[in-house]
């Protein structure tokens, strides 16, 4: 708005001393649309266009007179409702109509007021994926906060499984050093499996550790997640004070930071009741007033039946993990944590691995693989080829190229075995890399260059004596003599 007197020398200038609107503009210093206005004349505004019917206007009034009975209900319904009336506009332009037409109350709130120790607000909270390796992870953020003194504790995962929530509770507590009377939560199924009115049937693992720490579970109302808006407000001030523009590099070195960060910053904070005194100073006084630990924490380990395999490796969360070959076919069950999986036959643990997060990897202990290799080596040996590879590192290598060339890998093997009967694996594996490194894999040239090594050495390798085909003399037994009986008669005369 302009002063009066400026709209009257406006008039004057124009009317009167008929100066054009661009000069009076810039005489007075305003804009020539704030001049135009001031002269009021249709030729500058031009004929004001006709209002246009609405496709709305015939169903106002069956908008608002639902709107009235139903207040909460969708516009897609009403959409639907008006269409089976005529309505042949879009369902944007009919929601521009019911954001004109329902009735908006503003809820009223009393101010929640909470004694110390009495309660606890809990919540998950989703902070997108993260890439692991070849995995896409979802990050999810668990978040405890005792409504006192707002001291609050917040734990990364990578699921939202119940064993992880119920490990955030145990890791929150252990933290905090207490457990509040009462555990706030949201109708989520980890804690809550069916509910009817006031009626709620809690999952039984939730409800016994509820038990174990001496707490009571209380849901909120269905739809009313403004009952727990501690825990909300908690998890936007963890959203924007720590994990925004914050890189990820593990989830160890991520909750780390995290914990970090609720020490130095937000519990650094002053304390929404009272900005005397921080949020860590009102949680020392809060910290006397919540119940005591109990002994051992309780056990979230997730057990899960491991599905039976020829291999020394079972399979979890698209992971390969080893174990013992004298288990392979027997009934295993799986102890997951975060940071562990361990290997269970009965009661007994047969193998411990960390947590892979990644997808398709092969997570081992040297030791099995060893213990396995140890067997198959004992019974490659009772085979002619099997021999052959256990005393030849290169057989293989040696056969498949002979192969390739058009070798029989038979008659191949049955040479190899032939030479290494006579010249000994040491120098069998010596040749047989020669040839390879010659690049003429077959059985004729490893025994060229054994032939050309005894003889360039000068020796004659005694072969073995082969009594396959007289068998008796393998059982004969001949009495050796004494030799001083040759030294007597080379003493004589004779």
């Amino acid at each position: 708005m302009i002063p009066q007197e400026t709209v009257v020398e406006i008039r004057r200038l124009f009317y009167g001393e008929h100066f054009p609107v661009g000069t009076i503009a810039a005489t007075l210093g305003v804009h020539h649309e704030t001049v135009e206005r001031a002269i009021g004349n249709a030729e500058f505004h031009g004929p004001r266009p006709a209002e246009r019917a609405s496709v709305t206007a015939p169903f106002r009034e069956f908008l608002a007179g639902t709107l009235r009975q139903y207040p909460r209900l969708r516009a897609t319904r009403l959409y639907e409702m008006v269409r089976q009336r005529g309505y042949a506009g879009s369902v944007v332009q009919l929601r521009r109509a019911v954001r004109e037409l329902r009735p908006v109350a503003p809820e009223a709130f009393l101010k929640l007021r909470k004694f110390p120790g009495e309660e606890a607000q809990v919540d998950w909270a989703h902070f997108g994926t993260v890439m692991v390796g070849r995995a896409e992870r979802r990050l999810s953020c668990f978040v405890l906060t005792l409504s006192f003194s707002r001291a609050l504790y917040l734990e990364f995962f990578f699921d939202q499984h119940l064993e992880s929530f119920l490990a955030g509770h145990v890791n929150a507590l252990t933290d905090l050093g207490g457990v509040p009377r009462t555990f706030l939560t949201d109708n989520l199924a980890s804690a809550v499996l069916e509910r009817a009115g006031a009626h709620v049937r809690f999952n039984p693992r939730y409800s016994e550790l509820c038990a174990h720490y001496h707490a009571a579970p209380r849901p909120c109302a269905v739809g009313r997640g403004s009952e727990k808006g501690r825990v909300e407000r908690a998890i936007q001030y963890v959203r924007h004070g720590f994990f925004a523009a914050r890189p990820f590099t593990t989830l160890e070195d991520f909750n780390r930071q995290a914990l970090l960060w609720r020490n130095e910053v937000a519990h650094a904070r002053p304390w929404p009741a009272d900005d005397r005194i921080t949020v860590a100073e009102a949680f020392a006084q809060e910290r006397s007033a919540l119940l005591p630990l109990p002994a051992h924490p309780f056990e979230t380990t997730r057990l899960v039946p491991a599905a039976r395999s020829k291999t020394i490796y079972v399979r979890f969360d698209l992971n390969d993990y080893s174990i013992p070959p004298e288990a392979v076919g027997r009934p295993l069950t799986l102890a997951v944590t975060s940071t562990s999986v361990r290997v269970l036959s009965g009661a007994e643990e047969i193998a411990r691995h960390p947590r892979c997060w990644d997808r398709h990897a092969v997570v081992e202990v040297a030791a099995h693989k060893d213990a396995l290799l140890r067997e198959k080596r004992k019974a490659l040996g009772s085979t002619g080829s099997g021999r052959l590879s256990a005393c030849v590192p290169k057989a293989e290598v040696f056969l498949s190229a002979a192969v390739k060339r058009g070798a029989s890998p038979g008659v191949e093997t049955r040479r190899l075995l032939a030479l290494l009967r006579d010249y000994g694996a040491e120098a069998l594996a010596w040749a047989v890399e020669e040839a390879l490194s010659r690049g003429t894999p077959r059985a004729a040239s490893v025994h060229f260059l054994l032939e050309a090594r005894r003889r360039s050495r000068r020796f004659r390798t005694a072969p073995p004596l082969d009594l396959r085909s007289r068998p008796e003399l393998d059982q004969m037994h001949v009495t050796p003599h004494a030799l001083e009986t040759y030294d007597g008669l080379a003493d004589s005369e004779d």
